[in-house]
């Protein structure tokens, strides 16, 4: 089941052109994964704190810009995590404008990989992480 995480599109989100910078999009979308987690009790510094040994790189991300969001739009995002391999998972978004009716606005596709900081290999997905991404 998909968590949906909602926030209002602030001035510094916006460009020149007062509408949201392309590259932002990645970040509330990442804001939409830590508060995912965190609501499924899996809080990301549970598993990427100073003392863990795991880290998740993002290794591809694709967005699909399909309507531009300006400051004052409240947006929801839905966030859906895959398993893709024991090592890796990815992240489907969708970012609407809230309104009648709701707008796509976005769709977004981030993947990661499991590694290990010390080993610098890959490594299976934390246990909490693991179960998170198959209940997605």
């Amino acid at each position: 089941m998909a968590f949906t995480y909602e926030r209002t599109i602030r001035l510094a989100d916006t460009d020149a052109a007062g509408v949201v910078f392309f590259a932002r999009y990645l970040a509330l979308c990442h804001e939409a994964y830590e508060a995912a987690l965190t609501a499924a009790g899996c809080p990301v510094q549970s598993f990427l704190g100073r003392d863990s040994d795991t880290l998740i790189p993002i290794s591809r991300a694709s967005a699909d810009y399909l309507r531009p969001l300006i400051c004052g739009d409240v947006v929801r995002i839905s966030v859906q995590p895959a398993r893709l391999s024991e090592d890796s998972f990815a992240i489907n978004y969708e970012v609407r404008r809230s309104g009648t009716p709701e707008k796509i606005a976005a769709r977004v596709r981030t993947e990661h990989v499991v590694t290990s900081r010390s080993q610098r290999t890959r490594a299976p997905l934390p246990a909490a992480l693991a179960t998170w991404v198959d209940a997605g």
